[in-house]
């Protein structure tokens, strides 16, 4: 699908209703902090924003060699095909609790289970310590037996930016990648060096570029190099990668993030699907009760996961997918 088109979605100038309610959503907690508001408050108001996953799903918490980590399975769900979700949030906030909604519709959507990864964060935890969580996460489901072929990566926002630079690094290492990479607003571009930083400037109600270079410095800390590939996965070589869908929305200070990786990935060889979705704000997937576009946009990452792993060379000798956990329940 090329840039610009969302499936099933026609054009109009104005905002529906459902996103002006997401919208005031989100400003109703930017606009409760003040600078003095503690971070492990910012996280609380933050995992109660979204919606809670469907009753329906099985949720268990598991420790993927010391990385809090939860599944979620959906019913009649493939056990032996797995999404390894890293959630938003600026590297600051965020968990397995607040994408919730979001990891249970994926599992029901590519019929998988989701292992939500609860990555250490900011500032506790600076850079590169999400991305050596994520690396150990997908490691210990290799050892439990997973094949790569039946593992995909998603994430959102930093967690977008955090499942491709777990790709380049795990490449880089020599290691067999998962089958594909769904990215959803993916902050790839820790510099905000984008054009869309300053022409959807106006449009975003979210996101200015001070706010994102101020979070790109909390989690890089004084040392840190936002030109890191390891951080800013739009400046490394983006070749040998497997297939990836990018989706993000066209109000999105952030969109250039995502349009500029899908162009040097398609120029280094890598088969790239890019959605642009008119009128969609960042991570509009987090508010799939509210909005069919939210809704048709999952359904696509249903699709294209189970494109990919149809598609993925059978495998050779070896051990089978691992089973399931047998951790107590969690509920999220």
């Amino acid at each position: 699908m090329s840039a610009g088109h969302a499936p099933g979605m026609d054009g109009g100038a104005e905002a529906p209703a459902p996103v002006d309610i997401a919208i005031a959503r989100v400003q109703s907690i930017y606009g409760s902090w003040r600078r003095d508001t503690p971070i492990a408050q910012r996280r609380a108001d933050w995992d109660r924003l979204f919606a809670p996953p469907a009753p329906d799903l099985v949720t268990t918490r598991v420790v993927a060699d010391g990385v809090d980590c939860v599944w979620f399975d959906a019913p009649a769900g493939d056990p032996a095909r797995v999404v390894v979700y890293f959630h938003g949030g600026g590297y600051q906030l965020g968990s397995a609790r607040s994408h919730g909604d979001l990891m249970a519709r994926i599992a029901l959507a590519a019929r998988c289970r989701v292992l939500g990864v609860n990555y250490r964060l900011a500032p506790e935890a600076r850079f590169p310590a999400a991305l050596d969580d994520a690396l150990a996460v997908y490691e210990w489901l290799l050892a439990q037996g997973v094949a790569s072929r039946h593992i995909a990566f998603a994430g959102d926002s930093a967690g977008g930016g955090l499942a491709a630079a777990a790709l380049l690094a795990l490449r880089d290492r020599g290691r067999t990648l998962p089958a594909a990479a769904a990215l959803l607003s993916a902050w790839t571009d820790l510099t905000a060096g984008g054009a869309s930083y300053a022409t959807r400037a106006a449009a975003d109600p979210m996101h200015r570029r001070s706010m994102i270079l101020a979070t790109a410095r909390a989690y890089l800390g004084p040392d840190g190099d936002a030109h890191d590939p390891r951080a800013s996965p739009l400046f490394g070589a983006l070749h040998g990668l497997p297939p990836l869908l990018l989706q993000v929305g066209d109000r999105e200070t952030v969109l250039d993030d995502s349009v500029a990786f899908a162009d040097k990935a398609r120029a280094a060889g890598v088969s790239v699907q890019l959605e642009v979705y008119p009128r969609m704000i960042h991570v509009f997937q987090q508010f799939a009760e509210l909005l069919p576009e939210a809704r048709a946009a999952i359904a696509a990452i249903g699709q294209f996961l189970a494109r990919a792993w149809d598609a993925a060379p059978a495998p050779g000798p070896g051990p089978g997918p691992g089973p399931r956990s047998a951790a107590a329940s969690l509920p999220c």
